[in-house]
């Protein structure tokens, strides 16, 4: 097993830690896994994310990878771990890759989905996985804003502020929103993501939803690259990373 390395897929219930990345003092999806990694093996163990989802955000699909210092059959890692982290975080798979695999930098495409509960009564069950608007969203224009919003952009007004990427134009491939009862899915597609740039399209859409912002603004918004052009951030509860493409 020389020179492979692991690749896990985890998926986790974001809303007790302070996002991936690991930070001093804070608990994080990452120094969980990597505590749990010294555990099972006695040695430090550091991991890279293919996305670093921000705090109170979930995973269905997150990958990562480490240089193993152990010759654990994949099956053992994902027993192991499960073993020892706990019930907010589950490794569903590992799998031996070559050197060359990076979980960031190899990923191809990432899908993203956010929900909301559109209901004018609050749901207990829902409060930790959905953001919940209350008002009636009118979905026929929201799909009308996403058809402007979908394409090659730069994204500069609906990314973080403060964000460090000089380089702000994005593929964004496809944006779909479904209604099923009170729940309404919205899924983003692309092959690589702005910080909170999928909650701030969608805190851009709802305003289009509730009437609050008209869909002929959309266009003047993306052109102005301007952050405070383009409204609120959606909450962060509402967010899952679904999957990485590799291929």
């Amino acid at each position: 097993m020389s020179g492979r390395l692991i690749k896990l897929t985890l998926e986790y219930d974001g809303t007790d830690y302070h996002g991936w990345q690991i930070q001093p003092r804070l608990t994080t999806i990452q120094g969980t896994i990597e505590k749990a990694l010294r555990q099972l093996t006695g040695k430090p163990i550091r991991i890279s994310g293919a996305g670093r989802t921000d705090a109170g955000v979930h995973a269905f699909g997150q990958v990562a990878h480490f240089a193993p210092p152990v010759p654990f059959d994949p099956e053992t890692w994902v027993r192991g771990l499960n073993a020892l982290l706990p019930g907010d975080i589950s490794v569903q798979s590992a799998e031996e890759v070559p050197a060359s695999f990076h979980a960031r930098f190899s990923a191809k495409k990432k899908t993203y989905a956010y929900f909301i509960y559109n209901s004018p009564r609050r749901s207990p069950l829902r409060r930790r996985t959905a953001w919940h608007v209350f008002q009636a969203l009118d979905l026929s224009k929201m799909r009308r804003a996403s058809r402007l919003l979908t394409g090659h952009h730069d994204f500069t007004s609906l990314c973080a502020a403060g964000s460090e990427t000089e380089d702000r134009i994005v593929d964004l491939e496809k944006i779909e929103i479904r209604k099923t009862d009170s729940e309404i899915k919205i899924t983003f597609q692309a092959p690589r993501f702005l910080q909170h740039m999928v909650r701030n399209l969608v805190g851009l859409l709802v305003e289009v939803g509730r009437g609050r912002r008209a869909v002929s603004e959309i266009s003047g918004i993306l052109e102005g690259r301007d952050r405070r052009l383009a409204g609120p951030t959606a909450p962060p509860q509402g967010l899952f990373l679904m999957r990485i493409a590799y291929e």
